[in-house]
């Protein structure tokens, strides 16, 4: 049987994939734990420059494989219990742990994008989706809430009462559709070569850089003025040590293109 995740580096860029295509990669337990895994392995490479996180076939991914999560239910309940040094179990720890990674991470949406398939994109630093794509709260349907992250992933990308109405009717909206909601980040019709041009284009400036903004705002972006700024002190003054901003600046003002070292932390 093959894995139902897969993930390759080349040039510092990590391509993961879920690679159930017959099942339009419905989400299995062991899907979950080896997307929390891939994305270990990744956050300790401290070459890594940056994620595309997308689907094999013809869609990204079609949510919750119930039929076949739902037989083995002394596993499901282990799954739900969370985790004390994280916060989070195997269901949120599957998309939220892309959050963790010090990298950008952009997921390039295709065909469906599902109850847990959306919260696994919104998990995603960015999100470049086809004008097809169909976006879902899909857990609606179910009658169910969004229990991956998403509340949380759902209330930082869309206005409350856009998240309230398609949280309370699994409404299908087109990929489109979903940037103007703020769902999507942007429409591309080859997503996935969108997504790598990006973040291309992110390794040109320094991973130290580049991994204390990821920090910034995933740490302050709800918290007031004082505690912004506390961030931003500390941050700015680890960067000021660093040999990647020295190698930044020096390439700046001679007009080349900087040759960094691996990410400090």
């Amino acid at each position: 049987m093959s894995a139902p995740v897969t993930c390759s580096v080349e040039g510092g860029i990590a391509q993961v994939r879920l690679d159930r295509p017959e099942k339009l990669n419905a989400l299995t337990l062991d899907t979950l734990e080896e997307l929390v895994e891939a994305a270990g392995r990744l956050r300790r490479d401290r070459t890594l420059r940056g994620v595309v996180l997308g689907g094999s076939g013809d869609s990204f991914c079609a949510g919750l494989d119930f039929a076949t999560v739902m037989a083995e239910p002394r596993r499901v309940t282990r799954a739900f219990v969370p985790r004390p040094w994280r916060g989070t179990n195997l269901f949120q720890e599957a998309c939220w742990a892309w959050r963790r990674l010090p990298v950008p991470v952009v997921a390039a949406v295709h065909g469906h994008c599902y109850g847990g398939g959306l919260q696994i994109a919104l998990a995603a630093d960015l999100r470049m989706t086809t004008p097809d794509a169909r976006w879902s709260v899909l857990e609606a349907k179910w009658g169910l809430v969004p229990d991956m992250s998403g509340m949380q992933a759902l209330s930082q990308q869309v206005r409350m009462d856009v998240a309230k109405r398609l949280t309370m009717t699994g409404e299908v909206v087109s990929g489109e559709r979903a940037v103007e909601l703020g769902l999507a980040s942007e429409v591309h019709e080859e997503p996935f070569v969108a997504a790598t041009r990006f973040l291309e284009e992110v390794a040109t400036r320094s991973p130290d850089a580049v991994a204390a903004t990821k920090r910034l705002f995933e740490r302050t972006w709800a918290s007031g003025p004082r505690r912004t700024f506390a961030g931003e002190r500390r941050e700015q003054a680890f960067l000021l040590r660093r040999g990647n901003t020295k190698a930044a600046r020096e390439a700046a003002l001679r007009r080349e293109v900087p040759s960094f070292g691996p990410r400090a932390r």
